[in-house]
């Protein structure tokens, strides 16, 4: 029967990763003691390193971000406050110019060939 792939949370790979930095043992012993191979130990160690840089940008990106997210949500109150002026002065001049007026046809299109109480 052919066995399940493991998945292995972030916190478990960190801390074997650690281990591995840490060179108390070697490789062999720490993938061993973690039921892995070592390769994998290996692999992991290179990805973190790899992308050890990134946790102190990451403060400086996520500054930015928020900064961005700022500005991009005031740009959108301006237009929506922009697009409310528009609709409000486009009702009170089109109702002003062109009143609505429906006929009995218009009535009935709507609300269906119902007889109208009112004609």
């Amino acid at each position: 029967m052919k066995q399940k792939r493991r998945k292995f949370s972030p916190e478990f790979k960190t801390k074997v990763v650690l281990e591995a930095l840490s060179e108390r043992q070697s490789l062999t012993e720490i993938a061993q003691k973690h039921e892995l191979r070592p390769n994998q130990v290996t692999m992991w160690k290179r990805e973190f390193l790899d992308n050890a840089s990134d946790v102190f940008s990451k403060g400086e990106k996520m500054w930015h971000s928020e900064q961005d997210i700022a500005q991009e949500k005031e740009q959108l109150f301006t237009t929506i406050g922009q697009l409310k002026v528009e609709v409000d002065w486009l009702k009170k001049n089109c109702s002003e110019q062109n009143p609505v007026r429906t006929t009995r046809h218009d009535r009935e299109r709507a609300f269906g060939s119902q007889p109208d109480p009112t004609v």
